[in-house]
């Protein structure tokens, strides 16, 4: 009973963190994806209009 009731503890939100609003990590992974490309692109630009 007391192990139970400790892992209840030990994975519950804190009560500051529980009311802020979480975005999924989907979104998270989709905009990380996106700021990799931007910064890439912008640091590549002369080399990849070279090309053209």
């Amino acid at each position: 009973m007391e192990e139970n009731n400790n892992q209840e503890q030990v994975n519950k939100t804190p009560s500051k963190m529980a009311r802020l609003a979480w975005p999924k990590a989907k979104y998270g992974a989709i905009a990380a994806i996106i700021i990799i490309v931007l910064v890439t692109l912008l640091y590549y630009k002369d080399f990849l209009l070279s090309l053209l």
